[in-house]
């Protein structure tokens, strides 16, 4: 039998090198280039480069052994409430919540103060929301049915738009010899757009600019009025093989005539180990200048995540490469593909993008919260590993430190064996994690020292955090899902246990004393199969410290009759926004809960619900007054007394 699951070990090692034929060896962790990147320049020197990333994988991730319960996406939220207009004196308003203070990010839903201005399927509503009692639809701005709108900006001059477009299609005749088809197959290539309007005069709204990029949009980040997007344009192979033409992104810019304009190979600089067969294209352009052409710029490669400060742009893109030496631990023993995230750096200067460096982290990032820039230093955190070995292939968290060379200068590794970050967030001097598979490690880490991090107190409750949104220097609040550890003996008499996730849980940590952190306050709302938006997108939440206001979107599942167990799902009952008064000193009460559905729609769900138009995406106010979102209409509620003052239906 044990030479047996030797040869199955070897064979699964074979599979998985044949199936994804990673790059020969495993890279150092040193800063990659920070010399300027060399240009791709030819046809024959893009298929060379092509055909050395070709097969090659970049989310080889094993989850066997896992249970589903802890495969469920992640997120992060921010303390910050993003940007507010300087004529907020006579009432405030709350804004979008960022990562970092002073970049922007796009939403659904934005306000000025006055008015909202949200996606609504392939329309622009624009609301006069306040006075409350005098909400009306002000404008509405559609869009062709192959253009979605998917996020706003807005501030005091300008809405921005960002639309993904299905795509324009081009039919092309292959010119290599044998290569002839009739017909041509059609070339289909997906867009994103940016529109620019002026609403200095909200009577009068002007479409003022208009920038196209190829590809899948990527992220975007307002700075200012200085607007910095990103898109991935996958690179068709067979129209470079077949056509003997390179497939080139491009690019149209209103400011520049609107004309098509093709970023030609002597433009196109290219990462030394990228490994994905797309093109990364950047913009930066300059809202107050709506006649300046935009800066674009094309990189051989893509990105997965961006994280944005103030001066600069970083994106990562996950990497798996083979094992060296193939074997080791014994025979049979099987090592994990090895992930290393590559991370690119981009200076910004009013609208203006230019690469700066590389580095590489060993391990997978999570998301953009896995990311910090900070006194100069970039901060990253990865899992290494698989959550599913039990030997030295099993996972590990770290935390790395790199330099504005970003080189690697500090680390801590080795964070909680066999488990994975569920969510991350750095703040000034400290790190916090939160780990899963079945209890929640939530770690304290120093990093006031970039050289030398350290674990500075743990806690391990049951129960994990998807995101962490800090309070104040010694509090941190955790949105996740609580779970219950169950035991169980399979048909060889081993035991084990299993954690199941159960309802939404929101708790505030206190780390007063960072050596014991304790978990102040927790509450959890409905029972397994409870979910919330703000669980994998951090902008659902709308939290303002000093008026202790919290509140975000659910969909609260309850358990009923005689159901019984870790693994019973809830019937669904509720669905709209859970509105509470926080204060580090008492913790969470439910002030009120608001709901767009009908009774009607309630007695009509059944036992499960779906992505209604009805479904409220957002929460936001506006001096005394609660505003709730949804895609059908906008309800206003007293802030204080929770009692509604108006609804305005925005279609039938």
């Amino acid at each position: 039998m044990k030479k047996s699951w030797t040869y199955l070990g070897l064979l699964f090692l074979v599979l998985v090198i044949a199936a994804f034929p990673f790059s020969g060896k495993a890279e150092d962790s040193a800063s990659l280039n920070t010399e300027p990147l060399p240009v791709v320049g030819s046809l024959e020197k893009l298929e060379s480069l092509l055909s050395r990333m070709e097969g090659e994988n970049q989310r080889l991730i094993f989850r066997t052994g896992e249970t589903a319960d802890s495969i469920i996406p992640s997120a992060g939220a921010s303390p910050q409430q993003g940007d507010k207009a300087a004529s907020q004196a006579s009432k405030e308003y709350s804004g979008t919540n960022v990562q970092v203070e002073g970049v922007d990010e796009g939403d659904i839903v934005k306000t000025d103060g006055e008015y909202i201005y949200q996606v609504c399927s392939n329309r622009l509503v624009i609301s006069r929301a306040y006075p409350a009692r005098e909400m009306k639809v002000h404008k509405v701005i559609s869009f062709s049915e192959n253009c979605t709108p998917s996020e706003l900006y807005v501030d005091d001059a300008f809405l921005v738009v960002i639309a993904s477009v299905s795509g324009r299609t081009y039919d092309y005749a292959p010119t290599r010899p044998g290569a002839e088809i009739y017909p041509p197959p059609a070339r289909y290539q997906p867009f994103v757009k940016v529109i620019v309007y002026d609403i200095t005069d909200k009577n009068s709204i002007k479409n003022v600019r208009e920038l196209e990029l190829d590809g899948n949009y990527l992220s975007s980040r307002k700075v200012g009025s200085f607007l910095y997007l990103a898109a991935n344009k996958h690179i068709d192979r067979y129209y470079i093989m077949e056509g003997s033409r390179p497939d080139l992104p491009g690019y149209r810019d209103s400011a520049s005539g609107g004309d098509y304009t093709e970023i030609g190979l002597d433009k196109i600089r290219y990462f030394p180990d990228c490994s994905t067969p797309s093109y990364l294209l950047i913009a930066g352009l300059d809202l107050n200048q709506p006649a300046k052409n935009a800066d674009v710029s094309s990189y051989l490669g893509s990105g997965e995540e961006i994280y944005v400060s103030q001066s600069a742009l970083y994106t990562a893109i996950t990497r798996y490469q083979r094992p060296s030496p193939l074997l080791k631990g014994g025979k049979g023993a099987i090592l994990p593909a090895e992930a290393n995230t590559s991370i690119y750096k981009f200076a910004l200067s009013e609208g203006n993008v230019s690469y700066k460096a590389a580095g590489k982290v060993p391990g997978r990032i999570l998301n953009q919260f896995s990311m910090d820039a900070y006194k100069g230093y970039f901060r990253a955190a990865t899992t290494t590993g698989d959550i599913w070995r039990q030997d030295e292939g099993t996972s590990k968290n770290n935390i790395y430190v790199l330099d504005g060379g970003m080189n690697i200068i500090g680390k801590l590794e080795n964070i909680a064996p066999g488990e994975r970050i569920y969510s991350a967030r750095f703040v000034g001097d400290r790190a916090y994690l939160v780990t899963f598979k079945k209890v929640d490690p939530f770690f304290v880490i120093d990093m006031s020292s970039p050289r030398t991090p350290r674990v500075l107190g743990a806690l391990k409750i049951p129960g994990y955090s998807d995101y962490l949104h800090p309070v104040d220097n010694n509090h941190v609040l955790g949105f996740g899902k609580d779970t219950v550890e169950e035991k169980w003996t399979d048909w060889n008499g081993n035991e084990g246990s299993t954690a199941y996730y159960q309802g939404m849980k929101i708790a505030l940590f206190d780390v007063s004393d960072v050596t014991r952190p304790v978990e102040k306050f927790k509450t959890v709302i409905g029972d397994r199969g409870t979910d919330s938006p703000l669980l994998h997108d951090h902008k659902a939440l709308l939290f303002d410290k000093d008026k202790g206001l919290l509140a975000f979107p659910v969909t609260v599942m309850e358990v009923k009759g005689d159901k019984a167990g870790a693994t019973a799902y809830g019937e669904f009952v509720f669905q709209g926004a859970y509105v509470y008064s926080f204060s580090i000193e008492k913790g969470f009460s439910l002030r009120g809960k608001i709901t767009h559905l009908s009774g009607e729609d309630l007695l009509k769900s059944g036992h499960s619900w779906y992505h209604s138009d009805k479904n409220v995406e957002r929460v936001l106010y506006i001096g005394d007054i609660l505003y709730t979102t949804s895609g059908r209409m906008i309800k206003a509620h007293d802030l204080q007394t929770m009692v509604e003052v108006n609804q305005l239906v925005l279609t039938q």
